[in-house]
């Protein structure tokens, strides 16, 4: 008899990784940025994250500041990952095309806010971090048009490590999710128009990609049974 070749499950496992170059380039761009602002922002320089009035009520020092972004990242990518390994062959085919853009567009975004950072440390009149949340409240409309819209299929919609039990339970997951999208986009484009400042644009960037896929995930295990 010929020999079989026998694929061991620790290199499918191996094949498994949602961290792809592009990811990777993506983190070297924050980090050069980051780089660029340590050399050319002064070491006391003080980022204003917040006014009341005309008073900076919350403020960040520089290395503070310019460190959450590289750190973010690297939870992401760490995080992401793991999932990518935890994932069985199906789950991960399944998902592979709906990860691999999210990373993508969660990498970017942090390093968006890293020129920002950048920008204003220079003294640049230019507000990216403002002008980021009016493109990026404006995306997650859509966004959450299309998921409250999404109809059942293999190949669409939410992904979970466990199937969602029934049609039912599909509607409910999706268009509770694809609310939550909405209502985080409109809260990123008021805090936008408010002026708010960076601190609390950046903290609604991340709440309104978190919290409705939190909210999502939770739904479908409450619904399992149905």
């Amino acid at each position: 008899m010929p020999p079989r070749i026998v694929v061991q499950a620790p290199y499918l496992a191996s094949m498994q990784n949602l961290v792809t170059r592009f990811h990777m380039l993506l983190f070297s761009v924050t980090i050069a940025i980051t780089a660029v602002a340590l050399l050319r922002v002064p070491a006391d320089f003080v980022y204003p994250a917040h006014w009341s009035g005309s008073t900076v009520d919350w403020s960040w020092s520089r290395n503070m500041a310019l460190s959450v972004g590289p750190l973010l990242d690297l939870m992401l990518m760490a995080l992401f990952f793991a999932v990518g390994r935890a994932l069985t062959r199906n789950h991960y085919a399944k998902s592979q095309h709906i990860l691999d853009p999210a990373l993508s567009a969660v990498l970017a975004l942090v390093a968006a806010c890293q020129m920002g950072l950048l920008l204003t440390g220079v003294g640049s009149d230019v507000d990216l971090i403002r002008i980021i949340g009016f493109g990026f409240g404006a995306a997650l409309m859509p966004l959450a048009l299309v998921i409250f819209e999404a109809e059942r299929h293999t190949y669409a919609g939410l992904r979970a490590p466990w199937p969602i039990a029934s049609d039912r339970a599909w509607r409910w997951v999706h268009r509770l999710t694809g609310i939550g999208f909405g209502l985080g986009g409109i809260g990123v484009l008021v805090l936008a128009w408010l002026d708010s400042g960076p601190g609390p644009l950046v903290l609604a960037f991340a709440a309104a990609l978190s919290l409705p896929v939190v909210v999502g995930g939770l739904a479908t295990l409450a619904l399992r049974g149905t």
